[in-house]
């Protein structure tokens, strides 16, 4: 069965993004961006809220071409454009670029989409992993905690998340100081 990861950067303080959804403050140097291209041409699926995926179509089909000299850049506009997606919307009916639209989070249809064939898949953005979490659908956190605090802006666990024990699987400083800190549920 394929794992649901949680894969975000938030800054010490737990933001996910500043005022005005600034994210300027995040640190990817060629390490980090490296190290996030062989992780995730791995996964099987990019699971992502309207908002998330709205950013990302913004910027990355079109980002090998505006930035041809950045190797990791280039690297991942390739892996995310190819990258089989599902957004989650319920606005949208279609999104383009190998994507499916769900109109909700239902958990026998994620489950579903575990149980098939393929590497583990990521999902990416707050409000849909506040959704993921209180039906016990995410298996695994990878949070990059950058060295600034935000001091406001949109946190990554609101008020009320469940409870959900953890155990810690793996830490890695890259050289920029972003620290990733990765769990699992706990058996």
């Amino acid at each position: 069965m394929r794992n649901i990861i949680l894969w975000i950067g938030i800054s010490l303080d737990g933001y996910i993004e500043g005022p005005n959804q600034d994210i300027s403050w995040h640190k990817v140097d060629a390490e980090f961006h490296q190290y996030a291209n062989d992780e995730l041409s791995e996964m099987s699926a990019f699971l992502q809220g309207r908002k998330t995926h709205a950013l990302m179509a913004d910027f990355w089909p079109g980002a090998a071409g505006k930035h041809p000299d950045n190797h990791q850049l280039v690297e991942f506009a390739g892996i995310w454009t190819h990258m089989p997606k599902h957004v989650y919307s319920r606005t949208w009916t279609d999104a383009g670029w190998n994507t499916t639209v769900h109109r909700e989070v239902v958990k026998a249809e994620v489950e579903a989409l575990k149980a098939l064939p393929g590497n583990d898949m990521t999902v990416g953005g707050a409000d849909l992993a506040a959704e993921f979490m209180k039906l016990g659908l995410i298996d695994e956190f990878r949070i990059f905690v950058h060295p600034v605090i935000v001091g406001s802006g949109k946190r990554l666990f609101a008020e009320g998340a469940p409870k959900q024990e953890l155990e810690l699987q793996e830490t890695r400083q890259f050289g920029n100081g972003v620290v990733m800190l990765r769990y699992a549920k706990a058996a």
